[in-house]
């Protein structure tokens, strides 16, 4: 008959009550109390959250699903902005140092801190191919969302009288040679930028019967517009739209 208090019998049950005692210093015990997962999409929980009393003044995560921007991080507008001002090339891509139209991108951009120079010149050139060639096809869709609506109702009623006459433009848009800011202000929170506008073009306007009565196949020729773009700084669109065009001199 074995003893049931053998010395290999006495170690496992040593061994197994080391094991439990280590376990339970390690991830602690359970008492029915526990507070479920934080969600990282709400705010502080309802009064009597000793977690959210206890957090005092320590900035938030997020609040209402907006992002709390840390003061002095890299990607704060706030200070993306005071380097900016602190640039004396910040708006060379767009005009002349100090001509009325730098100080008005200044108070854009003090209004508005995402606003860069190259990033909205990017965009004028690329409307300004897209409005071009879309007024050429008569195609209003595309035209819409790129024009303020007394601009966007010009365009269609010349399109309009365009077909009824039978006419149709062929325009090939070639490239941008220049595009440089004669004004810029700040009206209310309704940003404003007046850019001359240097390309080429290959165009042509034909009769019903196929006659060319204006331009040139194959020919590149220079074009000057002067058109403003308008954009309101408070709004989440990021588009600015075309409020007004003029032909150049």
């Amino acid at each position: 008959m074995h003893d049931p208090f053998d010395l290999t019998t006495v170690l496992f049950a040593l061994l197994a009550i080391f094991v439990v005692w280590k376990l339970r210093s390690v991830l602690g015990s359970r008492t029915g109390n526990e507070r479920p997962p934080l969600d990282p999409f709400q705010g502080p929980r309802a009064n009597g959250d000793a977690d959210a009393k206890a957090a005092g003044n320590r900035p938030a995560a997020a609040e209402d699903g907006k992002i709390i921007r840390l003061p002095g991080a890299a990607n704060d507008p706030s200070v993306q902005l005071v380097r900016r001002n602190n640039d004396p090339d910040r708006w060379k891509v767009l005009a002349e140092p100090g001509s009325k139209a730098w100080s008005g991108l200044d108070a854009i951009a003090a209004a508005d801190p995402a606003f860069a120079g190259k990033p909205f010149l990017d965009g004028v050139w690329a409307a300004y191919e897209m409005i071009i060639t879309a007024f050429a096809r008569g195609d209003t869709k595309t035209l819409k969302p790129l024009l303020a609506k007394d601009v966007y109702d010009s365009f269609t009623q010349a399109i309009a009288e365009r077909e009824r006459r039978g006419e149709r433009i062929e325009t090939t848009f070639v490239s941008i040679e220049k595009a440089i800011a004669e004004d810029a202000q700040l009206r209310g929170r309704t940003a404003q930028i007046t850019l001359r506008i240097v390309s080429k073009l290959i165009t042509a306007t034909y009769e019903r019967n196929g006659t060319v009565i204006e331009g040139a196949p194959g020919k590149v020729v220079d074009m000057v517009d002067v058109w403003t773009f308008a954009r309101d700084t408070d709004s989440r669109d990021p588009n600015w739209r075309l409020v007004a065009t003029e032909a150049g001199h």
